[in-house]
């Protein structure tokens, strides 16, 4: 008895040491007191197109450049009258009293035609962001050789494109991309995995680059002229992408430090890259997205409609906020804080990084010049938009 008598008395000064001291006195201790579990506020569904963000009739200002405008409207009229419109604005037989007037408009009435055939909207209050972009012109070779090292590659044939709207309606608008492994789709190569080697030896080299760092913007810009080692000039165009999110190495370099806010254009991205060759890789490497390019023959840059695009007329566009093909009266800051932009042009593009309402990106041209506006355009802007007048019917209480 007495051993069990210790070994109890052990157990309990083993089991308090442990602890930490407690007051000699004791403490009564009140009930618990029973809490409502937190109410949480159902939270609004995102708002993923035009006809979910709000829709105001305004009225139809002054529409400058309107010749310009009308030659890029009528090129995309086949699109607009077949294509459905993901914003839910409108519908494609809105379009064709339009586009069969656009057929046959005097010379001189071309404001006359838009303020006839269309009414004007504000999406979202109208408010918006513009950037730039252009087409680029690099030196590149089509066969690999000294001085051309860098590769830029055509489309995949086992790049999947997954459209989900087949699938539930309300995914309409958005499409995920990969490759077929076995029974399942799985994500494609990174840029990372790709220039380790992830397409060698499937010879789907279109041309080798001098510059990565140019070969890299060329991607961004999503299309761009080759200029040969022969003199001659080749134009490649967008052929599809990875699948991976694309990230603003400009902003990475902001928040790690390495570039000032305000001082992150391409130009200054250039050169931070050509400074640091040792950590550029890392840089290009954590935006994920991978761009690859056909040959263009003829006119181009090609817009996501299927027609080339016109240096200050198109613009890229989110198509779930502004329908593909629609006019819209952009005003903005071009340059600088003096120099006023406003003038109508016409929605022919989309771009992976062109998200929301009202968020544009506006086409400025091939060469130096355009490449240094673009690189300088980044500013608010309001937009209005133009819709075939059977639409904005609809849109009327």
């Amino acid at each position: 008895m007495r051993q069990w008598i210790a070994l109890a008395s052990l157990m309990l000064l083993a089991a308090c040491a442990g602890k930490p001291e407690r007051p000699a006195t004791a403490v009564a201790v009140p009930p618990p007191v029973a809490v409502a579990p937190p109410v949480e506020t159902p939270k609004p569904p995102p708002v993923t197109r035009a006809a979910d963000a709000g829709v105001a009739l305004v009225d139809l200002p002054a529409l400058p450049e309107a010749a310009a405008a009308l030659a890029a409207f009528r090129t995309s009229c086949a699109g607009l009258t077949r294509r459905e419109d993901l914003s839910g604005l409108t519908r494609p037989e809105d379009w064709k009293p339009a586009c069969a007037a656009a057929a046959s408009v005097a010379l001189g009435q071309e404001e006359a035609f838009f303020q006839t055939q269309f009414r004007a909207i504000a999406v979202a209050g109208g408010t918006g962001f513009a950037t730039g972009y252009y087409e680029p012109e690099i030196a590149a070779s089509l066969t690999r050789q000294p001085g051309f090292e860098v590769p830029l590659y055509r489309r995949p044939a086992d790049l999947i494109d997954v459209p989900l709207g087949d699938f539930a309606a309300s995914l309409k608008g958005r499409t995920v991309r990969g490759r077929v492994q076995g029974t399942r789709l799985v994500p494609y190569a990174t840029r990372e995995q790709i220039a380790a080697g992830a397409l060698v030896g499937k010879q789907l080299e279109l041309a080798w680059a001098a510059d990565p760092y140019e070969a890299f913007f060329l991607e961004i810009q999503g299309s761009g002229r080759l200029r040969l080692p022969d003199g001659r000039i080749i134009r490649i165009g967008y052929d599809g992408q990875n699948g991976r999110d694309y990230v603003a190495i400009g902003r990475l370099l902001i928040e790690q430090g390495r570039l000032e806010r305000g001082k992150a254009g391409m130009k200054e991205i250039l050169a931070w890259l050509r400074a640091n060759p040792a950590d550029a890789p890392a840089v290009l490497n954590a935006n994920p997205s991978k761009i690859f390019f056909r040959e263009l023959k003829g006119e181009g840059p090609i817009g996501a409609m299927g027609a080339a695009v016109t240096p200050f007329v198109s613009v890229a566009a989110d198509p779930a906020f502004i329908p593909l093909g629609a006019p819209l009266l952009v005003e903005t800051m071009l340059t600088g804080p003096a120099t006023p932009f406003t003038r109508l042009m016409v929605a022919q593009d989309t771009g992976g990084a062109i998200k929301g309402a009202n968020r544009i990106d506006l086409f400025l041209g091939p060469g130096a010049e355009a490449a240094a506006i673009a690189g300088a355009q980044s500013s608010p802007a309001r937009l209005v938009l133009l819709i075939p007048a059977a639409a904005a019917a609809r849109l009327t209480p």
